[in-house]
């Protein structure tokens, strides 16, 4: 009887592409993500739109929008695709960003919660995460206007509409009201 070997990033990295699929790796194991929906792709947009110009006019690193793959543990892969991605500079690889798929965890991680993801699965993800180095990861949660907020050192904190989200040592200065992430369609 055959045994079937696990996957490796390199591997996933050379399969052909499938219209209107996404995949991870998880532990040498593929994993189909469901689409994006439209609520999804708003509150990316309203991050990369909030982010990207505070990262660059303080020279911090590179915001990563939906679809970058890092790998984020070897031998088994695995292999994450989080929502927004932040990479501080001193992070970056040299001689540039690589073709392939980001050879290190980010340093801040950011997954939107749709409804198809299982209250497992999204504790899965921040435990690899974390396991894996990324120093700080918003979860947002848009039917309840949420963000959960795990970091390498202050552990767990829930913030309601109201609250505002800090970047912490990752992103100093950063903060936005968390109701604004969740201002779609306007």
């Amino acid at each position: 009887m055959a045994v079937k070997q696990r996957m490796t990033a390199e591997e996933l990295w050379e399969m052909p592409e499938v219209p209107g699929k996404r995949f991870e790796l998880v532990r040498g194991k593929l994993r189909e993500m469901p689409g994006a929906g439209v609520l999804h792709a708003e509150i990316v947009t309203i991050l990369l739109f909030l982010l990207r110009p505070f990262v660059a006019e303080r020279g911090l690193g590179r915001v990563y929008g939906d679809g970058l793959a890092y790998v984020i543990r070897r031998d088994p892969d695995t292999v994450r695709v989080p929502d927004v991605s932040f990479v501080s500079q001193a992070r970056l690889p040299e001689g540039g960003v690589p073709e392939g798929f980001m050879p290190l965890s980010p340093d801040l991680a950011v997954e939107i919660v749709s409804p198809a993801d299982t209250a497992n699965e999204v504790h899965e993800k921040v435990r690899s995460y974390l396991e894996s180095g990324v120093r700080l990861v918003w979860v947002l949660w848009p039917r309840h206007r949420a963000v959960s907020v795990y970091s390498e050192g202050d552990g767990y904190r829930e913030l309601g509409s109201e609250d505002e989200l800090e970047g912490g040592e990752v992103l100093p200065g950063f903060r936005v009201k968390v109701s604004q992430l969740f201002e779609v369609g306007r």
